[in-house]
């Protein structure tokens, strides 16, 4: 069996997870823990290593926003390493995705002393003084799916290679637009986040330096915050404005949903949907032709690797240096990861979903 076909057939095993954890389907997520009361504004580091309650690992997960589908799938994999080795997940955070409002959690984590903190960051500048005590008082951080500046983390794990997503983004959306031709709109979340930005970078520098690409233009980038709201009204602009519009590329799972959404309900419309996506979601958007091709990674896996590298961390099993391997037999085939410059370490390749095999998967 190829490593490729390995991998499927974890992530089928693994979705069941998300099922269980986040409801029939992903679009209705499991409600998340409450939101601790904020810490002082400038909290006290702590010389000791801290010691999480009964002398388990307490790892405190912040997203860039609760009650989104994306972090509680990720989630569902963090518990099942939690369950692994014995320890506890936490997940709070701020409702909305905004440049400082992660800055609280952060705080409050360190008053409790938790073993590691895992981090998606809204701003990846923003919050760097708040990680730096957390760092300082022996907390280790782990950034996951939108990296904290350099320096701010011991480690961080990306979902999947930024310039390969940038390259496929290209790829989707001239595959999408009637002989690879017409304006490209891009529907983003939070216009701080890292990876976003990462990826469109790539996607727009990959239709820029492409021959294949010529006749795609790009007209606009806009930002819906992943608040579904949001990201229906900001569809339903480019809509309005760009009436020669091919293609709306949204590199989000909220973004892509509520631009199918929109694009479904507008009579007449011919514009196609691509980007990144949960398969329960999108199902019905590639049957009908709105969204024939999309992709995205494990989720769940991407919470599993956060939560196994942050015990490693924990034990000294690792210290985040580049070049240093470690191995996870459920993940990567069984065959070692290591990290690379910048401490980053990353899950694995995205999968590409259309009406081939976006029906083979649950979550």
């Amino acid at each position: 069996m190829s490593d490729t076909k390995r991998r499927i057939l974890a992530l089928v095993s693994v979705a069941g997870l998300v099922v269980a954890g986040c409801g029939s389907t992903a679009a209705t997520p499991t409600p998340a823990a409450a939101t601790p009361t904020p810490a002082a504004a400038t909290p006290t580091p702590v010389a000791s290593t801290p010691t999480p309650a009964a002398g388990g690992l307490a790892v405190t997960f912040i997203p860039k926003q609760v009650n989104n589908p994306y972090f509680d799938a990720a989630k569902t994999g963090a518990d099942k390493a939690a369950t692994e080795l014995g320890g506890t997940v936490t997940q709070v955070g701020p409702s909305t995705a905004a440049a400082d409002a992660q800055i609280p959690f952060i705080q409050d984590a360190t008053t409790q002393k938790v073993s590691a903190i895992a981090i998606s960051a809204d701003d990846p500048d923003a919050i760097v003084p708040a990680l730096t005590a957390a760092k300082a008082a022996g907390i280790k951080i782990v950034g996951y799916d939108s990296s904290p500046a350099k320096g701010a983390y011991d480690v961080f794990v990306n979902q999947v290679d930024f310039s390969g997503v940038g390259v496929l983004l290209a790829d989707w959306a001239c595959e999408e637009a009637p002989n690879c031709t017409g304006d490209v709109a891009i529907l983003s979340a939070a216009a701080t986040a890292t990876n976003q930005n990462a990826w469109i970078a790539l996607m727009t520098s990959t239709m820029a330096s492409g021959a294949k690409y010529a006749n795609l233009k790009l007209v606009a980038t806009v930002y819906g915050n992943d608040d579904p709201q949001e990201s229906t009204t900001q569809a339903q602009g480019l809509l309005t404005k760009y009436p020669d519009l091919k293609v709306i590329v949204a590199p989000t799972t909220v973004g892509i949903l509520a631009a199918a959404q929109v694009v479904k309900q507008t009579t007449g419309s011919t514009v196609k949907v691509t980007g990144l996506g949960f398969p329960n979601d999108m199902k019905p958007f590639v049957a009908d032709g709105t969204a024939p091709v999309f992709g995205l990674w494990s989720v769940p896996d991407l919470g599993y690797l956060t939560y196994q590298i942050a015990a490693m961390l924990v034990k000294g099993t690792i210290t985040g240096a580049p070049g240093e391997t470690f191995t996870l037999p459920s993940l990567n085939g069984g065959k070692p990861y290591t990290i690379g410059a910048d401490s980053v370490v990353i899950l694995g390749p995205a999968f590409r979903f259309d009406k081939t095999n976006v029906n083979d998967f649950n979550f």
